[in-house]
């Protein structure tokens, strides 16, 4: 039975298969290139052409996460929608401060937000009834996504295999957590080399002829997964003290290539090495400083 990748894929899966079918997930990119050739859309026709696909062999099979994996995708999403709709309330004040002349520093820490804002608010009884509730609405929210922050934390310290990973600089809980639940299954990857691919920070090609047009990343994969990635190259390279060879490799870049690509190329590299590390086993290895 052939299914083409969606919202719905993991609880159909897992269902059929309990059922006793044999299940295919389908790439949705693919599936949707090979049913645009179809004049008329209906489901009948989509039907049959995921059948004929199915029967000549031309797909390529997605993965299904586990759903220990979705319940850890579950709980970092809820931590990343608390932080964007705090981000967005405190904006939302910042600009309608504005107006009455009220310009808030740039960099506030997540507590001293509301006490910076408390008594410039309550101080006018026109701006208590318009923006106090709004304020309220936003300590909430704060205090949930605190929560749901420590139950990340924790769920990541009580893993091994997440404290392995930490074991490199730069990459914390957020990292290695949200790196566990995206690959899931180590042994689907043939190659270390080709995860780094998988989730996008590889630049896309374009030949054809006497043209070979290297592009920019392809941004294929996990767009969160990426951005943790990207973020722990960043901070290996800028804020971490720790030595390694990966560092000296990526600083070496960075003289060259500019800061950008070099935190692009090293967030390709931490992906590689964090895979091999958990099939292997083995440790993070710094090198030696007179090496790197």
């Amino acid at each position: 039975m052939g299914l083409e990748a969606g919202t719905l894929t993991q609880h159909l899966t897992y269902g059929l298969k309990e059922a006793g079918f044999d299940v295919v997930c389908m790439e949705a990119r693919q599936v949707n290139a090979a049913l645009s050739a179809m004049r008329n859309k209906t489901d009948k026709h989509d039907a049959r052409g995921i059948a004929q696909i199915l029967r000549s062999g031309w797909y390529s099979r997605v993965h299904v996460k586990s759903v220990e994996s979705h319940y850890i995708r579950a709980l970092l999403s809820s931590r990343k929608v608390m932080q964007r709709k705090c981000i967005d309330l405190e904006n939302e004040i910042r600009g309608l401060l504005k107006v009455f002349g009220v310009k808030l520093p740039m960099h506030l820490s997540r507590g001293s937000f509301d006490a910076a804002v408390r008594d410039t608010i309550e101080s006018d009884l026109a701006l208590c009834n318009a923006l106090l509730p709004m304020l309220q609405a936003r300590q909430m929210l704060l205090e949930t996504f605190l929560e749901l922050d420590r139950r990340v934390r924790r769920a990541a310290r009580e893993d091994a295999i997440c404290m392995r990973f930490m074991s490199i600089p730069g990459v914390g809980e957020i990292t290695a957590l949200s790196f566990k639940a995206a690959v899931d299954d180590p042994t689907r990857f043939k190659s270390s080399r080709t995860v780094g691919a998988h989730f996008g920070p590889t630049p896309r090609r374009f030949q054809s002829g006497e043209k070979d047009n290297p592009g920019r990343i392809s941004h294929a994969g996990g767009a969160d997964v990426r951005a943790t990635l990207y973020a722990a190259a960043n901070a290996m390279l800028m804020r971490s003290i720790a030595w390694s060879s990966l560092k000296a490799w990526g600083v070496k870049l960075m003289k060259t290539k500019g800061r950008r690509r070099a935190i692009v190329a090293v967030a390709r590299k931490v992906a590689v090495v964090l895979h091999r590390m958990w099939t292997d086993g083995t440790e993070f290895r710094f090198g030696s400083e007179a090496a790197a």
